[in-house]
């Protein structure tokens, strides 16, 4: 009979971490997030993954328990290994373990109600942050707020763990935004992701799992086969399999029309990653119908559901017209989408100016697309977005044969000095 596979290694798969060298890139990039120094490397994943694995260093069980959520005692790790490792180590690191990690079990129901809503308050408070803190700045604040509030929600009494768990899943899929969208740090966002899954199965909210598992399907359709050692095929089927359950979650919790738009824009975008474009634009159309029956006041959206609007559909919309190759009509679609977009989205706004970029480029209008990316520089020097500057790059790109004109040297000026390109590769 065989013996079963260690519980880390079925851990490491389940986040989708094939080799161990793979999760041990993620562990090390978990502890910078969370402002810790680690050299984790394959072989200490080799030992992790044994039969007798040796009790993690603080700073790395730290890593491990923010990566996976859950305590590692799960993860394969026996506590009877624990005092000899400890006593081996100097004080200095052995006081370096948080408070959570410390009372990781505590006694059920110990802490007062208002944690909950304190904790609410502050996702709160974060959310409305995203829209003007810098992403790198505010991404290790929130993933360490998530992280806090699922160690301590068993320690939460009564109906305050259903807020708390709320509290969590919302600030769980705001660091999984700002890890995908906002830094390019896909590893991460899979594991914020997860843990915003589980936390709003814990609150019992199916908006909040339908969000979470619609925003899971944004990893595969952007990963290239190189990333994930997947085809396009099995990609794809990734992601319309969690579009599948976030329609479902979607039917379970009632949601209004905008949600269901908004379901119908990210499905489009996945099917216009793969190619599909002409089914994208009937999702697309589909959503322009429903969205046209959302009254606020009758049944408004969720209060976290602040990254969709109707100039953020025609965005999505005015990026498939590009890939099918309508220029005039993107551009007419981009242009309303600019006019209606709110004066604070200036991210989007950065995306929404690449792809007008793009729409010059389908009718042959170099200097004009030049303008636009210009444009789209300069509000990416006032707030980063990894996701419009790759945009950026994708369009210059699309230029080469007017690499003489001045315009596009200007805009060459622009792309490549030097604070474009230090933020471009500390992301």
């Amino acid at each position: 009979m065989t013996s079963s596979p260690p519980p880390l290694r079925l851990a490491r798969l389940s986040l989708g971490y094939r080799s161990q060298e793979d999760l041990a890139q993620a562990l090390n990039e978990t502890a910078r997030s969370i402002g810790l120094r680690i050299a984790v490397t394959k072989k200490t994943i080799g030992r992790w993954e044994s039969d007798s694995p040796p009790w993690p260093q603080a700073d790395h069980a730290q890593a491990l328990q923010a990566l996976f959520n859950r305590p590692i005692t799960e993860l394969g790790f026996s506590s009877s290994r624990r005092s000899t490792s400890e006593s081996t180590r100097p004080q200095a690191i052995r006081s370096r373990e948080t408070w959570a990690s410390r009372h990781a079990g505590a006694v059920p129901g110990t802490l007062p109600q208002s944690v909950a809503s304190d904790f609410m308050s502050a996702a709160a408070a974060y959310r409305r942050m995203y829209w003007s803190v810098p992403a790198d700045r505010l991404q290790q604040l929130v993933a360490t707020h998530a992280a806090l509030g699922w160690d301590l929600l068993e320690q939460v009494p009564g109906a305050g763990q259903k807020l708390m768990a709320r509290a969590v899943a919302e600030t769980s899929l705001l660091a999984g935004r700002l890890e995908f969208f906002d830094l390019q740090q896909p590893q991460l966002a899979v594991a914020s992701f997860g843990l915003a899954l589980r936390a709003a199965g814990r609150a019992d909210d199916s908006l909040l799992g339908a969000a979470t598992l619609a925003h899971m399907a944004f990893a595969p359709a952007f990963a290239n086969d190189a990333e994930q050692n997947d085809t396009q095929s099995q990609r794809l089927e990734s992601a319309r399999e969690s579009l599948r359950g976030a329609r479902i979650f979607a039917e379970r919790g009632q949601a209004g029309a905008e949600m269901i738009a908004w379901l119908d824009a990210v499905e489009a975008e996945v099917e216009t990653r793969i190619g599909e474009v002409r089914r994208a634009l009937e999702l697309l159309d589909h959503a322009e119908l429903v969205y046209a029956e959302y009254d606020p006041d009758d049944a408004p959206s969720p209060v976290w559901l602040d990254w969709f609007s109707r100039a953020r559909l025609a965005g999505f919309k005015g990026n498939t017209q590009i890939a099918a190759g309508h220029g005039v009509a993107a551009r007419q679609t981009l242009e309303r989408a600019l006019t209606e977009l709110s004066v604070d989205a200036i991210k989007q706004r950065a995306v929404l100016y690449a792809d007008l970029a793009a729409a010059e480029v389908l009718d042959r209008n170099p200097e004009k697309a030049c303008e636009h990316l210009g444009q789209a520089l300069e509000l990416l020097g006032e707030h980063w977005y990894a996701t419009a500057m790759d945009r950026v790059r994708a369009v210059r790109q699309t230029l080469r044969e007017w690499d003489s004109l001045s315009a596009v040297r200007d805009l060459d000026d622009q792309l490549y000095n030097w604070h474009t390109m230090i933020r471009s590769l500390a992301t």
